[in-house]
């Protein structure tokens, strides 16, 4: 018990144990517009000139600094010795942090980041060893006594934050779709099923006006959004019936579902799409598991299956195989993984 490695496996353990605190700080610097403050002063802080800028309480100047200690040490700021006193550090921004500044035609993902750190979220981890003690109850069920989807339905704040959360993912992630055009070739139109507030469709739209993009959902969640001529909303339920198209975009769908439900959505999906002649296919945004080489991305994709645990009935991240036997019980034919690397997801077009 008195040997190195242990002393060396307690301090990991420590480092696992208290991990959840890198997400809490993170989640307070964004809440005190830190990010923001340093971005719209223009140039590198000290910790007077921030906890200033903030108007924070005085005695809370040097926990403002244990703040900026542990963000420095993660990434999400940068310090360094400032060049005019060489007395007091400058905290700037690093590629992170800029990821959730508020700055005009760019998405911030500060909301993605509040949602997922939202109460509603974190108390239904709490319930994990709960989920897996009976097979029942999903672990958010048991949390809040209904299902995530149940829960945006009767919480119009929480479904705003968790929309919002959903339509900044989309709207950063979509530039980099737009990249790989040849996905959206001999397509006149289009249909994003689950797709919010259009954020993609939007995308699309914008960079191929020679489609014709749908998006459908809930009623609760398109069913007040304005019609702009750009995109046609239409209120609907994915298991019953989706609108004829060549292409169907399911965009971080069907990891919320479990396999059975993920067979109903893309049996739908093929009865509404074009032949594969006429360009009918069915284009997924999703991770694949194990299609990263990088140890941060591969921990990225393993969280997030821990998230999909944690709130959504059934729903996980899967693999290569995972994938192809969905789409096989679906009635599809082949398919092809056409980006393997979109940050810690890809790009499946699927086909009849």
């Amino acid at each position: 018990m008195e040997s190195p490695d242990m002393l060396n496996a307690e301090v990991e353990l420590w480092n696992q144990t208290f991990s959840f605190l890198k997400s809490m700080t993170l989640k307070c610097a964004i809440e005190l517009d830190i990010p923001n403050a340093i971005h719209n002063h223009g140039q590198p802080m000290t910790l007077y000139e921030l906890h200033d800028a903030l108007s924070l309480p005085i005695n809370n100047k040097p926990n403002l600094w244990r703040i900026l200690r542990l963000l420095t040490h993660v990434g999400f700021l940068s310090v360094r010795q400032n060049t005019d006193t060489d007395t007091e550090p400058v905290y700037d921004l690093t590629p992170i942090s800029r990821l959730v500044i508020n700055k005009p035609n760019s998405s911030s993902l500060s909301p993605f980041v509040l949602a997922m750190l939202d109460f509603a979220f974190v108390k239904s981890s709490l319930h994990l060893g709960d989920r897996l003690k009976q097979d029942k109850l999903e672990t958010f069920e048991i949390a809040h006594g209904c299902t995530l989807w149940e829960f945006t339905d009767r919480s119009p704040e929480f479904n705003t934050l968790f929309n919002d959360a959903m339509a900044t993912d989309t709207s950063f992630l979509s530039d980099f779709i737009i990249k790989h055009g040849n996905v959206f070739q001999r397509i006149s139109s289009l249909v994003d099923v689950g797709g919010g507030s259009g954020s993609i469709s939007k995308a699309i739209a914008k960079a191929f006006p020679n489609i014709q993009c749908t998006v459908l959902d809930l009623p609760h969640v398109v069913g007040h959004l304005p019609a702009d001529g750009l995109v046609k909303f239409v209120s609907g339920d994915m298991f019953c019936n989706i609108p004829p198209a060549d292409a169907i975009v399911l965009k971080s769908i069907l990891h919320n579902w479990a396999d059975e439900d993920c067979i109903k959505i893309l049996q739908r999906c093929k009865e509404a799409i074009s032949p594969r002649d006429a360009g009918g296919k069915v284009i997924i945004v999703d991770a694949v598991v194990g299609s990263v080489s990088s140890t941060t991305y591969r921990e990225s994709q393993l969280l997030f299956d821990m998230m999909m645990m944690t709130v959504c009935p059934g729903g996980k991240e899967r693999d290569e195989d995972e994938w192809w036997n969905l789409f096989k019980e679906a009635g599809f034919s082949s398919y092809r993984i056409t980006a393997i690397n979109l940050g810690v997801r890809s790009i499946i077009e699927v086909y009849p």
